[in-house]
């Protein structure tokens, strides 16, 4: 496909809810925040689907958590995408936007020309929140199941949180009108309200033992979770990257009668909380002798920020806590 501009609703993660059968969700465009994202790296695309789909599925799930809070979605395997990273920054004030960013390790070597999941090996699918100085993390983990990453995160959502959740996603590369290429996505998040999810024991019909999403589907409220469903199994790839349709029209044309109601929508921006501040923080607890083992021959210690390749450069004599020179007279 191929757009000029952008549009007044991409980067924007849109909550709804369908009063007629009890369900809540949202719509996520992102176009800027790939962009942001992976023009860091140079990720062979099988990587760059795996990287775009995990941070879509970030900005849906992330939508929920509250100011100032942090959002991480994890993926760790022994295929040849040995790990993908997200964060999902929590506005920092009513009408701000929040940050997403992303990074990716794998192996080059064992990269398949197969599916951009089937680079995925055994492992485990990861969901943190950090609610702020003071207070425990919360993270869940369940094994990787299905056949792509939204398979996994709704697999988390019935074992770990016992939420029915379905997502349907589309990305892939848009051509601008001077023929530039870059990643575009979009999707939904459907999800039953939590009183319509009973407790259930035990091992689930899923694979190896895992629930699914219609596990955890009270037997009242099959029948609405099964009929969104089959409206949302309508749904056009082109819809969902939202180009010539916007996030309401979208969610009328689905759900007209279910009755969604929107709420306010959520800009989302690429952003990275990497300082050099914080990286002197983390060096602190090391000491001169330590600190001196991370010295380059040219006698600098250097990092890099794998989220948004910041370099840092540093003098070893500032750093650790037996620093003796005042980092502000470099």
């Amino acid at each position: 496909m191929t757009i000029g501009s952008k549009l007044a609703w991409d980067d924007v993660v849109l909550p709804f809810q369908l009063d007629n059968s009890d369900m809540r969700g949202r719509v996520a465009r992102l176009d800027g925040v790939l962009d942001g994202i992976l023009k860091q790296h140079d990720y062979p695309p099988q990587v760059e689907a795996l990287v775009a789909e995990m941070a879509l599925l970030t900005a849906l799930i992330g939508q929920t958590i509250k100011l100032r809070w942090k959002l991480s979605l994890q993926l760790q395997s022994n295929g040849a995408v040995r790990m993908i990273a997200t964060d999902y920054f929590g506005p920092q004030a009513d009408g701000q936007p929040a940050r997403i960013r992303a990074y990716a390790s794998y192996d080059p070597e064992k990269l398949s020309k197969g599916t951009p999941f089937g680079q995925v090996g055994e492992g485990y699918f990861a969901i943190l929140i950090d609610q702020g100085k003071g207070m425990a993390p919360y993270q869940g983990i369940t094994p990787l199941a299905g056949e792509s990453l939204a398979s996994c995160a709704e697999a988390y959502f019935a074992q770990s949180e016992q939420l029915p959740t379905r997502f349907a996603l589309s990305f892939g590369k848009s051509t601008e009108a001077g023929g530039q290429e870059h990643w575009r996505a979009g999707g939904i998040m459907l999800q039953h309200m939590p009183k319509a999810s009973p407790h259930v024991a035990g091992g689930g019909s899923g694979e190896g033992g895992l629930l699914k999403s219609d596990d955890v589907v009270a037997q009242d409220k099959r029948e609405d979770w099964n009929r969104v469903n089959i409206l949302l199994d309508t749904v056009d790839e082109l819809e969902l990257i939202g180009p010539t349709i916007t996030s309401t029209d979208l969610l009328v044309r689905l759900f007209h009668e279910e009755q969604p109601r929107v709420f306010d929508a959520q800009p989302v921006r690429f952003g990275c909380t990497c300082s050099e501040d914080r990286v002197r923080q983390s060096l602190s607890i090391y000491s001169a002798k330590d600190i001196e083992k991370m010295t380059t021959e040219e006698g600098r210690v250097t990092a890099d920020c794998q989220f948004c390749g910041a370099h840092y450069d540093l003098d070893p004599q500032t750093l650790g806590f037996e620093a003796t020179k005042d980092p502000d007279s470099e």
